[in-house]
């Protein structure tokens, strides 16, 4: 535990007696603890303004709540700036096997998160549109002098090939960070979790993200499609959904590269991780271009 975490934690004015502090594993960009008092437990996460990943707190926190009235994510007790608290879910979280387990509460859950949380959002409407990200990320990681920086004139071509591709969908509210680990399930419903990167776009990175960072084999992706859409599905929206998974890894790669140069989270290893997802990138395209011709 980082030094001083436990005094900025005891100080918050939203606990019910003593506390019990212990950390939260598995994040790679924020600090999470779960604290226990006689009110029961809960989770502080801390973090501060991403400029250069677009995060803004203010924004997570309105979202978080809007998620919780919208049915989809725990209760924000408490918030100040750099930190937040939620109430504790007693639920599993899921890995890339379960969410291909569980495919077709998956496909209904984003269906409903979709159509109905843009009904809880309030203020200004943040667009989140993958390709602008990619795109003003190669700006950062060029002033940034990425160790990448040689390779960013490919991977701006890659993104507007896919980009191209995608075919027209309504602009929802979506998600827009489906590892399996912002899933959860408590045994009879699904949450979501971590709604930094939330905001409106289409379905279909929420869609693509959702299968590229399970690992959904491409038939198995394909019924996950028609569990959302509810039907057969034509070939645009098929090809639209491989090229926007190629996108959504081309994407974490770049979050990677950038968060090598900016963030220093405690355990994380930002260049293995760009790495990985450089290689899943490499394994998508080719399955795509074996499916849909060279792109």
């Amino acid at each position: 535990m980082q030094e001083g975490v436990e005094d900025r934690i005891a100080a918050l004015s939203c606990w019910a007696g003593p506390i019990e502090i212990e950390p939260l594993k598995g994040g790679i960009s924020n600090e999470s603890y779960l604290v226990s008092d006689v009110a029961g437990r809960h989770v502080v996460r801390f973090g501060k303004d991403y400029p250069f990943h677009h995060v803004l707190r203010d924004r997570e926190v309105m979202t978080a709540r809007a998620a919780h009235a919208a049915g989809f994510g725990p209760k924000v007790e408490h918030s100040a700036p750099g930190v937040m608290v939620s109430a504790f879910l007693l639920a599993r979280t899921f890995a890339a096997d379960d969410v291909r387990a569980n495919a077709a509460r998956v496909a209904a859950l984003l269906r409903r998160f979709h159509e109905t949380m843009s009904a809880h959002i309030v203020g200004p409407g943040f667009m989140f549109w993958p390709f602008h990200v990619v795109r003003d990320y190669a700006r950062t990681l060029e002033a940034g002098r990425s160790r990448m920086t040689g390779e960013l004139p490919r991977y701006l071509e890659l993104c507007r090939t896919l980009e191209a591709i995608q075919t027209p969908l309504p602009i929802v509210f979506g998600h827009n960070d489906l590892l399996p680990a912002n899933i959860l399930d408590d045994g009879e419903r699904l949450w979501l979790i971590d709604f930094e990167y939330a905001g409106f776009s289409t379905a279909m990175f929420d869609l693509a993200g959702a299968t590229s960072n399970a690992g959904f084999p491409a038939e198995e992706a394909d019924e996950f499609l028609a569990a959302y859409f509810g039907g057969t599905l034509p070939v645009e929206i098929r090809r639209s959904h491989s090229a926007m998974q190629c996108a959504s890894l081309l994407r974490e790669a770049m979050w990677s590269m950038v968060s090598e140069i900016h963030l220093s989270a405690p355990g994380a290893d930002y260049e293995s991780y760009t790495n990985d997802n450089l290689a899943r990138l490499e394994a998508a395209l080719q399955r795509h271009q074996s499916t849909y011709g060279k792109l």
